[in-house]
């Protein structure tokens, strides 16, 4: 049997459609950018670039993904791999012949038609095909279109065909390759079914607060502005297996209309369960008002964006809603939960929602929604019509726009929902929400024009462990800053002055010069790269300190970002700790160096370390190096809009100073180390008695009883 890669070469004789890039690499792997430059440095049996473009290597897609599958590394299964690679080389495909939109409707419809024919589409006359498809579409309204307009069938369409059923065997099943398909759509060029995408975390977000997971059998879900249909199927994927649920949608594109069809078809939604409409109205009048109604609003521009007009789309699709059934809707945030003008047409009709107990939550959502537009802010409205005897007149109102855009910040979010819903939208004492507040709505209604946000903590929120110990840290630093003063008034040398007794060098003795790079070559010096540490791995609880550029700069504070042992020693084994002396640098964002005194830390790369080899001969001082780097540098600053300095830091000229002078000038960087230890030890407690109480007085759970005993300060 053929095989894909034989069918592709059909149509792609040309070996630069099999040529990837490192950053390629790293995205067929799923791993980091700089992780296939490390392979390649270190196993000879990494595949070898088959050419250079502008200076980047170029690597054969097929060679790779056989050395990936053969070794096991990366993140991705050998069926992932074999799947991303038919899914690149589809870039190549488009020609004016065949553009995006036809490549992806072909493709996506001979996956549909593999599921309906349950037999592969690939080794068969096209014609034959066709004639197949014509008998399951009589109508032409989910695929037959799209593999008639297939240019040069017998080619294109014969290798189209094999690689349908090549992503079919590689996922776990038509459906999975089908979506497989359509991630692709923005490397595939198909913008206009990108455009409108939604982050891919927020749709499964969406899916889970509609609690369809806890409809009934049977039930009826609804989508309007249905797009591509990724909400439909998510909600699809969420609901439990054999629900009988009846989908229904609505678009006014007629092209989505028929792939959102073709979408849930390969997911076994077949026709009795299942009405797809073209245009914005949904087909109740023969199912009946939906059980529970999910959509994302249609984007328009802020400069033209009506928020009345957005607030009476929201208005018309409650109208769909019966007792007790939900809705869930993404929309414009300046519209949904921000601040509106007061007594407007449009905020009176907002506060409309709150007269009848329609809206049971509101919810402010960060930046990222949609990757497309990544300034538009958004926020979703839960919307549920219950019986009058059973409103409680509360609404939940929550604040993610400063939360990342994660699966573990949505999930929480949808367990909060899933509780509020649980409790018939009363709440539950056993259980307050971790980023938002039950308020009752006609304190919204009371106030025109306000913002559908938290405005203050939920009262519970005192009680937490953290506001509860807040009196008690208070009154350690206390102690701490007194006992920090009467150590340094104890200790005569910290009292008195500091003699540098410097003069001025006699021109008759000049000092010698030399480089980073020269103190390397003569192996006065070792050069010890960092380790890329990812971001998620680091916490302020490690065993082990992690030095960043960060620290070394003075952004953060040292020995704030701390590694866990059990993920240094499984997921980083080859990572090196830091000796007591090494001078740790980076010259990005900016140069910056940093002596190690402890040792036993990592360095995240791109820091780096100089590591003084001990039997060097005249020796060298860390800190004396470090002062001497850090003056050099100064006069080599990265100019504005420059990639990087103008002299890299290996060619930096420093002074090689003499045996006694190095000494003299190490005892008094010394000096100024120990007293500089001291007074950074007050100001980060200090620093942390500022932020505490200003905390405590921010959220309203810390006040003071009399006016601190403080000295007088000058007028």
């Amino acid at each position: 049997m053929s095989t894909a890669l034989d069918a592709v070469s059909l149509i792609l004789p040309d070996l630069p459609a099999w040529r990837i890039t490192y950053a390629e690499i790293a995205a067929l792997a799923r791993v980091q950018r700089p992780v296939p430059t490390t392979w390649s440095r270190r196993h000879p049996d990494f595949p070898a670039p088959v050419a250079h473009e502008d200076g980047r290597p170029l690597f054969d897609a097929r060679e790779i993904v056989g050395w990936l599958a053969d070794t096991g590394r990366g993140n991705a299964d050998r069926g992932q791999l074999h799947a991303e690679l038919a899914l690149h080389t589809l870039a190549a495909w488009r020609t004016p012949a065949l553009p995006a939109p036809v490549l992806v409707g072909a493709l996506t419809a001979l996956i549909c038609l593999r599921q309906q024919l349950d037999a592969a589409v690939s080794g068969q006359n096209w014609d034959d095909l066709l004639d197949r498809a014509a008998t399951l579409d009589a109508e032409d309204t989910f695929l037959l279109a799209e593999l008639r307009a297939v240019p040069d069938p017998d080619r294109t369409g014969a290798a189209l065909a094999v690689l349908a059923d090549e992503l079919t065997e590689a996922a776990y099943n038509p459906a999975e390759a089908f979506d497989w398909v359509l991630e692709a759509r923005r490397r595939l060029g198909s913008t206009d079914l990108a455009v409108d995408e939604l982050a891919s975390p927020l749709v499964r977000a969406l899916a889970a607060l509609s609690g369809v997971g806890a409809l009934a059998e049977g039930a009826v879900l609804a989508t309007p502005y249905a797009g591509a249909g990724d909400l439909l199927a998510a909600l699809h994927a969420a609901a439990p297996e054999g629900s009988g649920h009846t989908y229904l949608a609505a678009e006014s594109d007629p092209a989505r209309v028929r792939l959102v069809r073709r979408r849930m078809l390969v997911r076994g939604v077949y026709e009795f369960h299942l009405d797809v409409t073209e245009g914005e109205g949904l087909s109740v009048e023969d199912w009946g008002y939906p059980d529970l109604l999910a959509c994302v609003l249609p984007y328009e521009a802020g400069e033209v964006r009506d928020a009345r007009a957005v607030l009476e789309r929201v208005q018309a699709l409650t109208d769909h809603l019966d007792t007790g059934s939900t809705a869930v809707v993404l929309g414009p945030a300046d519209v949904l939960v921000r601040p509106l003008p007061r007594h407007g047409d449009a905020d009176r009709l907002r506060r409309s929602f709150l007269h009848d107990g329609l809206l049971k939550a509101a919810i402010s959502l960060p930046d990222g929604a949609f990757p497309y537009r990544p300034g538009y802010r958004t926020a979703v409205w839960l919307l549920s019509r219950t019986a009058e005897s059973e409103r409680a007149g509360l609404v939940l109102l929550a604040d993610y726009s400063a939360k990342p855009l994660t699966e573990p910040v949505l999930d929480t979010l949808a367990e909060d929902i899933a509780i509020w819903r649980a409790s018939g939208w009363r709440g539950d004492r056993r259980h307050e929400p971790r980023n938002a507040v039950i308020v009752p709505a006609k304190i919204l209604d009371d106030r025109p024009g306000a913002a559908f946000t938290p405005q203050h903590r939920p009262v519970e929120a005192r009680y937490t462990r953290g506001v509860m110990e807040r009196p008690a840290l208070i009154g350690d630093l206390e102690q701490r800053l007194a006992d920090l003063g009467e150590r340094a008034h104890a200790q005569a040398d910290l009292r008195s002055a500091l003699r540098v007794q410097a003069v001025l060098r006699p021109e008759d003795k000049p000092v010698r010069r030399t480089t980073v790079r020269r103190l390397l070559k003569e192996r006065r010096l070792r050069r010890l790269p960092g380790h890329r540490i990812a971001g998620e791995h680091l916490s302020a609880e490690g065993h082990y300190r992690v030095i960043t550029p960060e620290e070394i700069l003075g952004d953060v504070r040292a020995g704030s970002r701390r590694i866990d042992r059990g993920v240094l020693l499984t997921a980083y084994g080859h990572a090196r700790f830091t000796e007591p002396g090494d001078v740790v640098i980076t010259a990005n964002p900016r140069f910056g160096v940093y002596v190690d005194e402890e040792g036993l830390s990592v360095v995240a790369a791109p820091a780096r370390v100089l590591r003084v080899h001990p039997d060097a001969d005249p020796p060298v001082r860390a800190r004396v190096l470090a002062a001497l780097l850090r003056a050099a540098a100064s006069e080599y600053e990265r100019t504005s809009g420059a990639v990087r300095a103008s002299r890299a830091v290996e060619d930096l000229l420093i002074p090689d100073l003499a045996r006694e002078e190095a000494e003299r000038f190490d005892a008094v960087l010394a000096e100024i180390a120990r007293r500089a230890a001291l007074l950074r030890e007050q100001c980060d407690a200090l620093d942390d008695l500022a932020r505490i109480a200003a905390d405590g007085f921010a959220d309203g759970t810390l006040t003071m009883q009399t006016l601190p005993d403080l000295p007088d300060l000058p007028d």
